[in-house]
């Protein structure tokens, strides 16, 4: 189990990388697509819903530490999506290319709509996204596209991913 959530966790530390130091970088890009939350969805949904809330925990931190956004509000809502998609463990049929496009979209309008109603309470600090803007079209359309994608790259890691089936809670 340990072995599982520290593989996890440097797939995530690679990911927030890629995402900060290159993606943020590329001008020709409208938005960054979330490959933070599309990975914490492959293993809350392959390992459950403790899996799920550390790993969208751990990716929030990583996101907190990096971004300018107030101290806790990515792992606020990652850890939130991480439990609800680990909900469906051992439920969905991820082998396809639609319903990992589904719960990529899915999870970038809760990621939406969380950001919102935090930004209700918090109006100083935190930004919403702008519904019908191209950069909330462009990342909602990427994060599903990609999310069958990154699941299939990460089932290459699956044996050291994945918990054993008798594990999963």
């Amino acid at each position: 189990m340990i072995k599982s959530f520290s593989v996890s966790a440097l797939i995530l530390l690679c990911f927030v990388v890629f995402e900060t130091a290159i993606l943020s970088n590329m001008l020709f890009l409208p938005a960054v697509p979330d490959f933070l939350l599309i990975v914490t969805l492959y293993v809350s949904v392959h390992n459950g819903r403790l899996f799920g809330v550390s790993s969208g925990f751990v990716s929030g931190l990583f996101l907190d530490f990096l971004s300018a956004s107030p101290f806790g509000l990515h792992s606020l809502f990652r850890t939130i999506i991480g439990y609800i998609s680990g909900v469906f463990n051992k439920t969905l049929n991820m082998d396809g290319v639609f319903l990992p496009i589904l719960i990529g979209f899915v999870a970038t309008l809760m990621k939406v709509f969380m950001i919102f109603v935090i930004s209700v309470f918090f109006p100083d600090s935190v930004v919403p996204y702008s519904l019908l803007s191209k950069s909330f079209l462009f990342e909602l359309a990427a994060n599903s596209i990609l999310t069958p994608l990154v699941f299939k790259f990460l089932g290459i890691f699956s044996n050291v991913i994945l918990l054993d089936p008798e594990q999963v809670s």
